[in-house]
């Protein structure tokens, strides 16, 4: 008679035996990249590879395309034999501008990663308008970057900051921390960036290194003007009611989110992204107070006109930026369908327009007694 701790054990050593050979079975799969660029009527090659595991049967991979009328790929499948090949070489053709996503259909469930095999394909009218839009990219960067330091120069040399609203610079910092804490996470915490691609599995991460650097250099310039506010002459500024009670209906929102973060009620990407959407909305409001204390004063004086050059440059190349982006992929959705990045820019340059017209029509007297003083 069999007793019952001999079943068992007869059970659980052919669930190791069989459970190892299915282990053993699975493949892994890679491709040579996830991101590539190809021209209209343009060939380009990527490559796919078995890179460990036992094919025991035939394992049929087909590719599936998000817009098939943007690409043709060629094979449109691919026969994974036990005794044949391990690599693979896929050609893409480029028939439309625009963005599409190979991803695979795969006829058997012994791959382990089958979810990690796709490859995001971007289609161009123009090799050099990628160049161009590339360079447009860095000009603006640039020009953003340096916009802070006229300013402090300014304040610098009068050794004072009349004229250089608080309101601004108080609602810049906090608008400029919470775009650094967006864009630090998503950039170095490993935790979010897991959360990130967990909710979207097939999309990029889409801050870069000069977006980071970006940010905290602009708090860092930032906090060098308020020390200047804090040291030099500033009359009777100072930061009004209705700013402090932004900032701090800004705060509470960002401790109760933190509290709700910590208890697993709220995750914490959908925090970095309350984090994004305080600096947009810092973006909208921090020049209503300069614009306004300019007309009250009937002066720009305090005020640098280059931060405003600068800015304006940076603006309308930003726009500039996505306008070419927009005719060499065919992606004017991105820029109309989703007016938010277009829009600020926009809203941006027309603030910069009228501290222009403030500074050098309606105020530009005030301007030359103060430099004749």
């Amino acid at each position: 008679m069999v007793t019952v701790p001999r079943i068992f054990c007869s059970i659980t050593l052919a669930l190791l035996i069989f459970g190892g050979n299915v282990q053993g079975q699975e493949l892994l799969l890679s491709l040579s990249q996830q991101d590539i660029t190809v021209l209209v009527d343009e060939v380009q090659y990527f490559e796919l590879k078995v890179e460990s595991g036992t094919v025991e049967r035939n394992v049929t991979i087909i590719f599936q395309k998000q817009h098939a009328e943007l690409i043709h790929v060629d094979p449109p499948l691919i026969e994974i034999y036990p005794d044949g090949p391990k690599e693979f070489m896929i050609t893409i053709l480029g028939k439309s501008p625009g963005h599409s996503l190979l991803y695979t259909d795969i006829t058997s469930n012994t791959v382990m990663n089958e979810n990690e095999i796709f490859l995001r394909v971007t289609i161009a009218i123009s090799r050099p308008l990628i160049v161009v839009s590339e360079i447009v990219g860095w000009i603006y960067f640039a020009a953003w970057s340096v916009s802070f330091y006229p300013q402090i120069f300014i304040n610098y040399r009068r050794k004072s900051v009349v004229g250089y609203n608080f309101d601004y610079v108080s609602l810049n910092i906090v608008g400029f921390i919470m775009y650094s804490v967006f864009n630090c996470g998503l950039f170095w915490i490993k935790y979010m960036q897991d959360e990130y691609f967990r909710r979207y599995p097939q999309g990029l991460n889409p801050v870069l290194i000069n977006d980071v650097v970006f940010a905290l250099h602009a708090v860092v310039a930032t906090i060098v003007i308020i020390i200047q506010c804090f040291i030099y002459e500033r009359g009777q500024q100072r930061v009004s009611y209705i700013a402090r009670s932004l900032l701090g209906a800004y705060g509470i929102c960002t401790i109760v989110l933190l509290i709700l973060g910590g208890v697993n009620v709220v995750h914490w990407l959908d925090f970095l992204y309350y984090c994004s959407y305080v600096k947009l909305s810092i973006t909208i409001m921090k020049y209503i107070p300069q614009a306004l204390m300019n007309y009250r004063r009937k002066s720009t004086v305090g005020w640098s006109i280059e931060n405003i050059l600068l800015d304006f440059t940076g603006g309308m190349l930003s726009m500039l930026q996505m306008l070419l982006n927009g005719y060499n992929y065919d992606d004017w959705v991105s820029i109309f369908g989703d007016p938010t990045k277009f829009g600020l820019g926009l809203f941006s340059v027309c603030f910069d327009i009228l501290f222009m017209v403030q500074h050098y029509v309606l105020y530009r007297h005030s301007r030359i007694i103060d430099e004749k003083m």
